[in-house]
């Protein structure tokens, strides 16, 4: 990880949307009412029942310096770019895609954020879990492809997310993405299947 998020490692998995934003006390309360969504609590209980404690200071808004909806930083935990959302659905997709991220690493013993394989994998598997690429959010980003268009989605995502890595070139992200795809796009821990 670099430094660049207001002088903190950059988060791994950022999520790039945003255009305008809330406060970060605006955030913070749209942050609570996430935690009431199913998906963010079965998240929070696979973390918990994984071995890795989450305390209430764990997802936290901030005002982010760099164009990114929010970031999981290792040993620090998830940061919600408020100045960069707008709508309570964005903080909650946010939120998600970040835990899945968390939850990887919890799991995962050896996995090194500086691998753009590893990576990578991360990125498919919160791209695929959380909802990122769902069709009506695709077609409000202006993708208006029929068929197809969640894997390449999740496909574009993990590009933009894995070459803003300083670890990962486009070259060696596209490679890392392919290698990984089938084994990390079929993992669907914690859930049964994909949601």
């Amino acid at each position: 990880m670099a430094d660049d998020l207001n002088g903190n490692a950059t988060p791994v998995g950022s999520s790039s949307e945003g255009r305008g934003g809330m406060t970060v006390e605006q955030c913070e309360k749209m942050i609570q009412k996430s935690f009431r969504t199913p998906t963010v609590k079965f998240l929070m209980e696979h973390l918990e029942k994984s071995g890795c404690s989450i305390g209430s200071k764990f997802i936290k808004a901030v005002d982010c310096d760099k164009r990114i909806s929010g970031g999981y930083v290792r040993g620090e935990g998830v940061v919600v770019c408020s100045n960069h959302l707008q709508i309570q659905d964005e903080v909650n997709q946010v939120v998600i895609h970040e835990l899945i991220h968390a939850y990887d690493d919890c799991r995962a013993e050896n996995l090194d954020w500086t691998n753009c394989a590893h990576h990578a994998c991360s990125e498919i598997r919160a791209g695929h879990l959380s909802g990122d690429c769902h069709y009506k959010r695709e077609l409000l980003r202006g993708h208006m492809k029929l068929r197809g268009h969640e894997q390449d989605c999740v496909r574009r995502r993990v590009m933009q997310s894995v070459t803003a890595n300083p670890y990962c070139s486009e070259a060696a992200a596209k490679d890392a993405m392919e290698a990984v795809w089938d084994v990390c796009y079929n993992d669907t821990k914690p859930f049964d299947r994909a949601p």
